[in-house]
């Protein structure tokens, strides 16, 4: 048995109309969810539509939603108010203690598994900025991937087209959203618990670029189908979420107070949802589905 967590930045449930381009955008889904409406998901899915504002005013941000996400603690509660960008010290500590990744670990949930590679950027430039699932990696002690796993099929790129590897000069080559689909894939098959981390989208929402993001979200959704397509949905599960809205609405720069979806397909789908209402709901509701598995007869 085995699951996914599919994290996708600034992906926000939003209205219909010309500033949201997903939109008439017939490729985009099983991403294409609306206010106001029921989607028929594909491959049996379940949608809930989740709390990223977490009883805190404001706009929900990067840093305490990810930490919220990857931990199951309300991170702007605990701080009084939503970070932006990259966790601070009070963040890290409460990612070091709730690591989604330590808690699987304690409870004999393995081999797991952040699917993302790094470059050599990460690993050689000080001092550097550390995210929330990096910083969710340590906390458990595990090793980063690097450009060796990813050409060898072993890991998957942020930017899962190897564009933007190639655009700096690395010696990588070009994948499809399929191929990625099938790597993820694989790594699902030898792994209990695997991790994907995608943030684009929240760039393209912050640069308010309509053409580019009916692209991204286009081929974003060919990855998700291709992966979908290849998992065993008998014995695996597929969570996907992001931590607060924002390309979406493209009217505004700024993040914006909608719900997000948490798409959940194959196995456990129904308990999994019940149990989720807010992103803080996410990390407890992996760790109770993979250790109950862990342990049925």
């Amino acid at each position: 048995m085995s699951l996914i967590l599919f994290f996708i930045d600034g992906l926000g449930i939003g209205r219909r109309g010309a500033q949201n381009p997903l939109d008439g955008l017939d490729e985009a889904e099983p991403l294409a969810i609306f206010q106001d409406e029921e989607p028929r998901l594909i491959y049996d899915g379940v949608l809930v539509r989740t709390d990223a504002s977490l009883g805190v005013e404001g706009r929900p941000q990067s840093a305490s939603g990810q930490t919220t996400i990857l931990t199951g603690i309300n991170a702007p509660a605990r701080l009084g108010y939503h970070k932006q960008g990259f966790p601070n010290e009070a963040m890290r500590e409460i990612i070091r203690e709730h690591s989604i990744f330590l808690q699987l670990k304690r409870a004999g949930i393995e081999p797991i598994v952040f699917a993302n590679a790094y470059s050599r950027l990460f690993f050689e430039t000080r001092p550097r900025w550390v995210s929330a699932t990096t910083a969710a990696v340590e906390a458990a002690g595990m090793s980063f991937r690097d450009l060796e796993d990813l050409r060898a099929g072993r890991a998957v790129f942020q930017d899962y087209t190897n564009r933007m590897l190639i655009e700096r000069g690395e010696d990588v080559s070009p994948r499809t959203p399929d191929e990625a689909g099938e790597i993820l894939a694989g790594l699902a098959r030898t792994h209990q618990f695997t991790l994907y981390e995608y943030f684009i989208t929240d760039k393209i929402g912050h640069a308010q670029d309509f053409e580019r993001a009916r692209t991204v979200l286009r081929d974003l959704a060919r990855f998700i189908r291709t992966l979908l397509s290849r998992l065993d949905l008998q014995q695996t599960t597929l969570l996907l979420t992001s931590d607060h809205g924002n390309i979406e609405d493209l009217s505004l720069r700024n993040h914006t107070l909608n719900q997000v979806p948490t798409l959940i397909w194959g196995a456990g789908r129904d308990r999994i949802a019940a149990r989720i209402r807010s992103l803080a709901d996410i990390t407890p509701a992996i760790v109770e589905a993979l250790t109950r598995r862990a342990t049925a007869p």
